[in-house]
């Protein structure tokens, strides 16, 4: 039988592409990762893995599975966030800013769960680009704000991520990097690339590649996310987008696979952001605490497991 164990250290397995790396990320013995994986391949039929000195590297089967494991754990982890709490008649309003990614990725699944658990928050809601969301905390014309937290500039600006969401390529199936053991940004250089600007994540994305030491190959440059699915899916080109904004069919119903890169890319932070010397006030007590408990402490208990 199919356990969430078993998927937790399939998917920290493959995007640690070592056991040991995994154990250390679960706090759990390699002989636990190990074990798992056995069963899960035993139980799937199929080696999820292909196992050398350099570690552990997706098969098919394996790339197949990971997209249906995410689905997965989002499934249980919404399941887990429905549990209702008790608002302890919360009251107030507040001013909270959102960016792009934010509000159309993340934040209205939410909106609906802190309407139920504090009925008497007026959330005033605003959608802003990273600079205006700044001077708004600064200015007082905000009161909190989720932002992708590797974004900020502003030293009076203080930022608590609430998780860390994986950037992968993005390729139309039957590519032939999807053939590939391990893919780099080498290999992704060579490629017609489409880079997506929205919410600053083209200069995010030239951080990793000028780490490496190579430049994609941009053939468009756009802020629809959406734009970006549909020109992969249909092979136009190829793109390194985080696994927040991943949905495994374009608009057109073609399908896009996504595999992870050996080289260090950096991962979309996604968190809470208020000014420095700000003095909550109940209601941002509550915003804050319904999020503390939906991500940092479930991912706390996680690892602890």
């Amino acid at each position: 039988m199919l356990t969430l164990r078993q998927v937790r250290y399939f998917v920290a397995t493959a995007e640690m592409g070592q056991i040991s790396l995994a154990a250390v990320h679960l706090n759990i013995s390699q002989s636990a990762v190990t074990g798992a994986i056995k069963e899960l391949e035993q139980l799937l039929g199929k080696k999820l893995f292909s196992r050398s000195v350099h570690g552990m590297v997706l098969t098919g089967h394996g790339n197949h599975f990971l997209n249906h494991a995410y689905t997965i754990l989002q499934t249980v982890d919404n399941a887990v966030r429905s549990v209702p709490v008790n608002d302890n008649g919360v009251r107030g309003t507040l001013r909270l800013a959102a960016s792009y990614t934010v509000i159309g990725y993340f934040l209205p699944f939410h909106l609906q769960r802190l309407a139920q658990d504090y009925p008497h928050i007026d959330i005033q809601l605003f959608e802003y680009e990273r600079q205006d969301i700044e001077q708004g905390l600064l200015g007082h014309s905000l009161d909190m704000a989720l932002v992708l937290t590797g974004n900020l500039r502003h030293q009076d600006i203080y930022a608590e991520t609430l998780f860390n969401s994986t950037r992968r390529l993005w390729l139309p199936s039957h590519h032939p990097l999807c053939a590939k053991s391990q893919v780099t940004l080498e290999d992704v250089a060579g490629e017609p690339f489409i880079m997506l600007t929205v919410d600053e994540a083209a200069d995010s994305a030239m951080r990793y590649w000028e780490e490496a030491g190579f430049r994609p190959d941009i053939i468009l440059r756009t802020s629809s996310v959406e734009a970006v699915r549909s020109m992969v899916a249909n092979g136009s080109g190829i793109a390194i987008l985080s696994d927040l904004v991943y949905r495994p069919w374009s608009l057109e119903g073609r399908r896009i696979e996504t595999r992870s890169l050996v080289n260090n890319v950096h991962p979309m932070g996604v968190g809470l952001a208020w000014r420095n010397d700000t003095e909550f006030t109940p209601a941002m007590l509550a915003l804050r605490e319904y999020f503390r408990s939906a991500f940092i402490t479930q991912q706390i208990n996680m690892v602890r497991r």
